[in-house]
């Protein structure tokens, strides 16, 4: 096993450390973020970072890096107050993942890539065809994280598009059946498989399996 320590990591290569410490904290969410500007561009970018609020009511969150730089995702749900969250199924990890190159905010990723846009039940923000878990979203708040200038997004779920087949009786969504992919750091794309599912954990009271029985 190798360790590195704090002062170890700080002498690393800058895109060494960035790919290890990023892959290391384990797989993490892939979806495509899709907005629209003012002027009518569409934008569609790829986040590994979109997690679960709360449910009451719905929310969900995710990290912006500093805007030092331009984020045309930002400015777009800044400025119209909405956005979607696509999950990404591995039938087009690779042009989800060319979203990340860095266009002109009057350039739109859907152009540039195979993705389409889909407008359903007139929400302001396009959501991705090629998606099959699509969730539509209002924007709601957002807190900086002072230690290094990133921005926690949180996001309210106003729509939810979702394959009927793999939402179980008790609304648990068995994600492998709508092939929805993982991300192993900032480039790696995996296909995560159920393994089992268990019983809510009691004190004292061994967990049964709700997926095979026992």
């Amino acid at each position: 096993m190798i360790h590195y320590s704090k002062e170890q990591l700080q002498l690393l290569n800058s895109r060494f450390r960035a790919n290890l410490i990023n892959s290391c904290t384990g797989y993490k969410s892939s979806n495509l973020l899709a907005t629209k500007s003012q002027k009518g561009i569409t934008n569609v970018a790829i986040f590994n970072s979109v997690v679960h609020i709360g449910s009451n009511p719905p929310m969900l969150g995710f990290i912006l890096r500093p805007l030092t730089v331009k984020r045309n995702t930002y400015d777009n749900f800044k400025a119209s107050g909405y956005f979607t969250v696509n999950q990404i199924p591995s039938a087009i990890i690779k042009d989800a993942h060319e979203t990340s190159a860095k266009y002109d905010d009057d350039v739109s990723e859907f152009a540039k890539t195979h993705l389409n846009e889909e407008y359903i039940n007139e929400f302001q923000a396009p959501f991705v065809k090629e998606s099959h878990i699509k969730l539509g979203c209002r924007y709601v708040n957002e807190y900086e994280i002072k230690e290094n200038g990133c921005l926690l997004i949180v996001g309210e779920v106003m729509d939810l598009y979702v394959p009927k087949d793999i939402v179980h009786e008790d609304g648990w969504v068995q994600l492998d059946k709508a092939d929805t992919t993982a991300i192993i750091g900032l480039d790696g794309y995996a296909l995560p498989r159920v393994l089992d599912r268990f019983s809510y954990a009691k004190p004292d009271q061994e967990s049964h399996s709700l997926l095979h029985g026992s």
